[in-house]
């Protein structure tokens, strides 16, 4: 359920609510008075942040990728090695980092996203919060010497998410790849797509 302490912000508090009730109990699941109960505040408070459903959500996806950034890009993150090994490692430990510690922000995702096939206001905000992961991607890939960055990038998050889906809701979701499976899946698909 949601973290509690003196940290985060009230709307921090109501988001991180809302992704973890979509992760337990699926869109149905995610109310405003649910997300009221479940982080303790007084009822409406949650309508005080987000009046609608589509509010809830749009918060849901904003506080979900800055979630996702911090998963992603960490401060701790190692200094990469450059070059191709160095695009290989930091996409194999960012991987293998949401998998192992953040499945919960995975199937809230996937919540998410599959209400933005039906909801084009969502979609519309749903993907202007991917667009700040695939661009820096795509100047990683143009970097490593891609002829062909944006579909390259294409197949590297296809990949990504094929991998995550399979290890968090797939059928292989008990058997989630070490780090070395990763980075040498990784190395594989990016020596295809450069011919190295």
């Amino acid at each position: 359920m949601p973290v509690r302490n003196s940290g985060p912000s009230r709307a921090a508090l109501i988001a991180d609510t809302a992704l973890a009730l979509l992760a337990e109990r699926g869109m149905r699941g995610l109310t405003h008075r649910a997300v009221d109960e479940a982080a303790g505040l007084p009822q409406g408070s949650t309508s005080n942040l987000a009046r609608t459903r589509q509010a809830l959500l749009e918060i849901a996806v904003r506080r979900l990728a800055e979630r996702e950034a911090q998963v992603l890009t960490p401060d701790e993150m190692p200094a990469p090695r450059g070059g191709l090994d160095g695009l290989v490692d930091g996409l194999a430990l960012a991987l293998h980092r949401y998998l192992t510690g953040h499945r919960e922000l995975l199937v809230a995702r996937y919540e998410l996203a599959l209400e933005a096939t039906r909801r084009p206001e969502l979609r519309e905000f749903y993907d202007a919060a991917g667009k700040r992961f695939r661009d820096p991607l795509t100047a990683l890939v143009s970097t490593a010497g891609s002829p062909d960055p944006a579909r390259h990038a294409l197949s590297l998050v296809a990949y990504c998410d094929g991998m995550m889906f399979s290890c968090v809701a797939g059928s292989f979701h008990a058997a989630v790849p070490t780090l070395e499976e990763l980075r040498k899946g990784f190395q594989e698909l990016m020596s295809g797509m450069l011919g190295h």
